[in-house]
């Protein structure tokens, strides 16, 4: 049986810019199926929290140019579900409106904060680990976020060091390490005491609005009366602004099959490969002398590729990328130069 005092907000706001060209600022990666399930990755998460929350109990937050987007994919939600960021000021702001407006709902509400462009391969032992921790959120005023052991030196994600203090399989979290280089994921790896940061988080709704007013008053305070400050909120994700302040954040170890589709880098690795490497997504293709590419190309289109190495080709209406497939930072600059030198119609 569903429990009433559970919610969930969708986090549905991003442009996924290192997702360019496939996902654009009218159209971002969490709207589109990149796996050809005919589900896009924030139906996927719909569906998947559904299966745990009552669907009256799910909220989407995202910017006001997606609201018809949001309710095209996801009609069982009624627009009072969706909460509109009239700007984009990362996540703190959007999750403490978020809080505030379920407050006001349910004063005992426990709360799920989920990305809308995770993938999770083993949905029994996910929901297992969700209500688990709901259980331990609603009986002891921790920020709890769920940690994932890693089985690679990943380069991209956050990593969270463990304390030796613990409550019940709950572990206090000691630090946090953003995006390491090579050498020290590498040690993190072989280490017993790093987990991947998930970007998943679970809390009662009174403590994560005392960590607000403690940590983060210039939020808690213009958000406090309704939407009409969010704009001069700081731009500030409630990593950096609330997680690795407090000190009562704890960490669940789980093992879920998880992935976070934040790069083609992290598609890649999660993608199914030929015997030499390469993934290729929707349309067709045929490589010669290729190994470890990811060719994604439109439904009817062909590419024919010969000699690349680490490569990422992408076709997606007006704009052909084609560069090293792991190099997030120069993905970025693309997309910057392209929309100075060029303007929005490519971005």
């Amino acid at each position: 049986m569903t429990n009433n005092n559970n919610y969930c907000v969708i986090m549905g706001g991003g442009i996924g810019s290192r997702f360019w060209p496939y996902s654009r600022k009218n159209l971002p990666k969490q709207f589109l199926d990149f796996f050809g399930t005919g589900r896009s990755l924030i139906q996927q998460t719909f569906d998947r929290y559904k299966k745990i929350i009552p669907v009256e109990n799910i909220f989407v937050t995202t910017n006001e140019a997606y609201k018809e987007l949001v309710k095209e994919q996801l009609p069982e939600l009624n627009d009072s579900q969706i909460l509109l960021e009239p700007t984009r000021r990362n996540t703190a702001p959007a999750i403490a409106w978020a809080s505030y407006h379920i407050k006001n709902l349910n004063p005992e509400a426990n709360i799920i904060v989920a990305p809308s462009d995770h993938l999770i391969m083993k949905e029994d032992e996910f929901r297992e680990a969700i209500l688990k921790g709901l259980d331990f959120v609603a009986h002891s005023p921790q920020l709890l976020m769920l940690g994932i052991k890693p089985n690679r030196p990943e380069t991209g994600y956050g990593y969270i060091q463990l304390n030796e203090e613990q409550q019940g399989d709950f572990y206090k979290v000691r630090a946090f390490i953003e995006k390491p280089e090579l050498e020290f994921a590498k040690v993190f790896v072989e280490s017993d005491e790093f987990y991947w940061n998930s970007g998943i988080f679970l809390w009662n709704v009174q403590t994560i609005l005392a960590a607000f007013r403690e940590l983060m008053p210039e939020i808690y305070y213009k958000l406090g009366d309704g939407e009409e400050n969010y704009a001069s909120c700081p731009n500030i994700s409630i990593d950096y602004g609330i997680m690795e302040k407090a000190g009562n954040v704890f960490v669940q170890l789980c093992d879920f099959g998880w992935a976070d589709l934040g790069t083609w880098g992290a598609m890649y690795d999660v993608a199914p490969k030929d015997a030499n490497g390469n993934v290729a997504v929707n349309g067709n293709s045929l490589m010669y002398d290729c190994r470890n590419n990811i060719v994604v190309i439109p439904e009817g289109k062909l590419a024919v590729i010969q000699d690349l190495e680490g490569y990422l080709v992408a076709l997606r209406d007006n704009v052909l990328l084609i560069c090293k497939k792991d190099d997030e930072a120069a993905i970025r600059k693309f997309v910057n130069d392209a929309q100075v030198k060029l303007g929005d119609k490519f971005v």
